[in-house]
């Protein structure tokens, strides 16, 4: 019998010139493609051009060390979006006559996954693209509170921090670098939700 679930993970980061989606951008775009059994199928990364220099902010700058400089041959973001779908696509080895059912198909997944898609949705809705994408998301951030929760409570030892550098601890991975490169994170982020997920096989309910 079929899955009734989606069989795909879009693992995703971004970088931005600040918090606020309706003023601020996206600089940076980072993305690994998994199947239902958390295979990475593919790797995205892409600066990405922000056209609202005034709203880049030193401090999201000490983040994702880049600055305006290094950003200038950057593509602007609808050309990025355009090869972000277009390398799902040909990731998935699905023809673009059919993207919209196969986007229904892919989960959105992230660490605080909901800020990184408001920013994304705020960035299709500028430019007039459609949001096709699967309104289920799979949050590390929620996800393993859940766990830990379960795992303290059967006695054993788990992070009081949910960040992405602990909980990556957790199952012994850790970030090669400082800056928080948006590939990077992406592919630690979907390597911290396969080891949660790899719990699932465990968490049995049992009838009293």
């Amino acid at each position: 019998m079929a899955s009734k679930f989606p069989t795909y993970y879009l693992v995703f980061d971004l970088e931005m010139t600040g918090p606020d989606p309706e003023w601020n951008e996206i600089v940076q775009i980072g993305a690994v493609l998994c199947n239902g059994k958390w295979k990475e199928l593919g790797r995205f990364l892409s600066n990405v051009y922000p056209e609202n220099p005034q709203a880049f902010s030193s401090a999201s700058e000490k983040i994702h060390d880049l600055s305006l400089a290094e950003l200038e041959n950057a593509p602007i973001i609808f050309d990025v979006l355009e090869s972000f779908e277009t390398w799902i696509l040909k990731t998935l080895n699905v023809p673009a006559i059919n993207k919209e059912q196969v986007f229904r198909d892919v989960i959105m997944c992230g660490q605080s996954v909901m800020y990184d898609i408001n920013f994304l949705r705020a960035a299709y809705k500028k430019q007039n693209m459609p949001w096709l994408y699967n309104h289920t998301q799979l949050d590390l951030h929620t996800l393993s509170w859940f766990l830990f929760k379960i795992l303290d409570s059967n006695d054993y030892e788990t992070p009081r921090s949910r960040s992405l550098g602990a909980i990556a601890a957790f199952f012994e991975l850790e970030r090669e670098g400082d800056t928080h490169n948006a590939l990077e994170d992406a592919v630690l982020t979907a390597d911290c939700l396969a080891g949660v997920m790899s719990y699932v096989p465990y968490l049995k309910y049992e009838e009293e």
